[in-house]
């Protein structure tokens, strides 16, 4: 039976699980939280308390993947459990960041461009990457942009009157629907290339301030209120993300894994992610 050891089993792998489990594989994956270890569970996903002896799990798993925030020694669960470079693995993933390009003021990055990050954040994650290269596994690397996705979309802060435009001249992010990663590490498990990254985007990097409009418009409620970014009062963590400005190509992802994206700009993506509040209620 093919199995999947999800170390930090997080909002993108649960999205990937969730195509995995009806095709009969097992997923395991790893959590602090006994009261999200019930949530996978139902999920059809075993949990795995950590920190924990991942003996067992290694020698069942056929595929890994590796989606924890590392810090400034790297990837946590390499620091504590080096015993998975003994893997037997066949295919092993690891979520990285579009952030490890560093800021291009707007211009065009892609795979080809040298690691150049202007954040602590970054630097974590090209070294986090340089690790589970250095393992000898059959590693692939998968460069997010800024996620979203059913639970984390625009809607609720436009609703409540809490959202905010930023204005920054010149500021423009990427962005990707979490179903669109989960099927581009579908594709990647299903068309192995060890030692390959992946730029994981759409096709529509523009200005933060445009999606919050369009999501209030979707909504019929009034745009946001606009704040200069100089003044802003944001977390440090929020602000850090304005200190890069790029556009991230994703042609790798299509012509070498043949991924069609669901949801290839943000209209697409809120939109549904609308319709689908929708149908719930």
């Amino acid at each position: 039976m093919p199995t999947l050891l999800s170390l930090g089993h997080g909002y993108s792998a649960r999205a990937l699980a969730r195509l995995l489990v009806p095709q009969g594989w097992r997923v395991i994956g790893t959590t602090r939280s006994a009261a999200k270890a019930q949530v996978f569970q139902a999920e059809g996903v075993e949990p795995l308390l950590w920190p924990a002896d991942l003996g067992p799990a290694l020698g069942q798993a056929t595929h890994i993947l590796a989606s924890a925030a590392p810090d400034g020694d790297g990837d946590p669960f390499l620091q504590n459990a080096p015993d998975i470079a003994r893997s037997g693995a066949v295919w092993v993933g690891y979520l990285s960041t579009t952030g490890v390009y560093g800021d291009h003021k707007g211009a065009w990055v892609d795979e080809t461009n040298p690691l150049t990050p202007a954040s602590d954040r970054g630097r974590q994650r090209v070294l986090a990457e340089a690790q589970w290269r250095a393992t000898g596994l059959p590693v692939h690397i998968f460069r997010l942009a800024g996620i979203y996705g059913p639970g984390r979309g625009p809607f609720e802060k436009v609703r409540d009157g809490t959202a905010r435009r930023i204005i920054k001249p010149g500021q423009v992010f990427g962005r990707i629907h979490v179903d669109d990663i989960a099927q581009v590490l579908l594709a990647s498990i299903n068309r192995p290339n060890p030692g390959a990254a992946y730029n994981v985007c759409d096709d529509n990097p523009c200005p933060p301030e445009e999606v919050l409009a369009h999501a209030a418009q979707l909504l019929g409620l009034p745009d946001p209120p606009a704040v200069d970014f100089d003044t802003a009062d944001m977390t440090e963590m929020a602000r850090s993300f304005y200190g890069e400005s790029k556009r991230t190509r994703n042609d790798l992802i299509k012509t070498e894994l043949g991924v069609h994206l669901r949801y290839p700009d943000y209209p697409a993506g809120l939109q549904a992610l609308l319709q689908e509040e929708i149908t719930q209620t």
